[in-house]
């Protein structure tokens, strides 16, 4: 299957159709939430799927792109399919008609997920567009609710390169009469959802307007939403921005609780509280502190960075950071640079990474203490075998990055002491 990323990214929804009709359309046989946007995508569609089937239902959660193994992308019920399935999903794939053309690596895995949610007859699928939405080969399930999490520069060369056209290619997955929540906050992108929504006569529902939350102590925060007033609210992932994307899941429970769904209260605040959802904000060490984050783009970049220089403060940090060639790597660097008192240069395997020498021509106006090592795990252990019990060792930039990083912790468990 990795041999399939030679074709490319290629936008469209003739291909999957193709083989999903081949395969029975099996999407048409689960009800479906559809999540969209820049960030926060994987935290909702994770903490709905664990809310779903904390009430009772057979959740099945469709995510990219995967940290280690190929079947995270691919859970059931909070967990990866077993290889078996992966083998009989690609099997079934494999034989289908694709029609003008060779499938992407998305689109296959893509397919793969459908036909294995068909074959295991879950209840509900939740699922995270790969890139954009319109096109997006997930785009085409009709979903019960739709998500559109929240919207910046990214992928300019496939969705455009301003607010309101990227708005646009995410936008694509409204459907006709069909809700759809968002937290997007910019003018232009707002009047690109607005009226897609009502040309579609899909009821839209804005966080800060129609749905609210008040943060309050020790970590907890009221939901104020169209029909309920939740107190006692808490999320378990780390970061203040969390929050925010917690609000939206509340806002779907409310949605899909009218006609689609019984969610219990108790299973409501089971999934915000007990969810995991790895590589982001993840601490898998207190001595040192050792902390992996995708922060794969500029919002990413940035919100960590308040997260080290409010959690942080005052404690020395090494940056482990490796970076693609599609993201605004100069500015992710300014906004995690200045938090850190030295960082360590790294490419994960994949085509798309940028070299260390180009990571390190914009690093060295930044900062003085940097070290180059190409390979990840080589980079993670010198980090930790060079840093000081009390100090924070930080690895971020990419889920490439984060994702070989856990591989080398699986490979080498005396490097981390899981104490949480």
């Amino acid at each position: 299957m990795f041999g399939l990323r030679r074709f490319g990214i290629k936008l469209g929804l003739s291909t999957i159709r193709n083989i999903l009709e081949g395969l029975g359309n099996p999407q048409d046989g689960f009800k479906c939430i559809h999540i969209a946007g820049t960030n926060g995508k994987g935290s909702i569609a994770s903490t709905l799927a664990y809310i779903l089937n904390a009430s009772g239902y057979k959740a099945g959660l469709y995510t990219s792109p995967h940290l280690i193994r190929f079947n995270e992308r691919i859970c059931i019920n909070n967990t990866p399919v077993s290889n078996k399935n992966i083998i009989d999903a690609y099997e079934a794939v494999k034989k289908s008609h694709f029609g003008s053309r060779e499938p992407t690596f998305f689109e296959f895995a893509t397919a793969m997920a459908f036909f294995e949610f068909g074959r295991q007859n879950v209840d509900w699928a939740v699922i995270e567009t790969g890139m954009g939405g319109r096109l997006d080969a997930t785009n085409i399930i009709h979903p019960a609710l739709s998500i559109i999490s929240n919207i910046s520069i990214e992928h300019k060369s496939y969705l455009g390169s301003t607010i309101a056209e990227i708005a646009g290619e995410k936008a694509g997955i409204i459907k006709e009469k069909t809700p759809v929540i968002t937290a997007v906050k910019q003018k232009s992108a707002i009047a690109v959802l607005d009226k897609t929504a009502t040309d579609r006569l899909a009821p839209l529902y804005r966080f800060g307007r129609q749905f609210k939350v008040r943060r309050n102590k020790e970590q907890l925060f009221t939901y104020f939403g169209m029909e309920h007033t939740w107190h006692g609210m808490q999320t378990g992932l780390r970061g203040n921005y969390q929050v925010d994307n917690a609000a939206l899941v509340l806002a779907a429970c409310e949605i899909i609780g009218r006609d689609h769904a019984a969610l219990p209260m108790d299973s409501i605040k089971a999934g915000l509280l007990k969810n995991v959802w790895p590589g982001r904000l993840e601490v898998v060490s207190k001595s040192p502190f050792i902390i992996l984050d995708g922060a794969h783009n500029l919002n990413a970049a940035r919100n960590l960075a308040v997260f080290l220089s409010d959690h942080l403060a005052g404690r020395k940090i090494t940056l482990v950071a490796g970076m693609l060639d599609d993201k605004p790597y100069t500015a992710m660097l300014q906004s995690l640079l200045p938090v850190c008192s030295r960082v360590i240069l790294t490419s994960p395997r994949i085509d798309r990474a940028l070299s260390t020498d180009t990571l390190n021509a914009v690093a060295r106006q930044m900062i003085s203490h940097i070290t180059r090592i190409d390979d990840v795990g080589k980079a993670v252990r010198h980090a930790i075998q060079t840093a000081a019990p009390d100090e924070v060792v930080c690895i971020a930039g990419s889920l490439y990055v984060v994702g070989e990083a856990k591989e080398t912790f699986e490979k080498h468990p005396d490097l981390i002491r899981r104490s949480k």
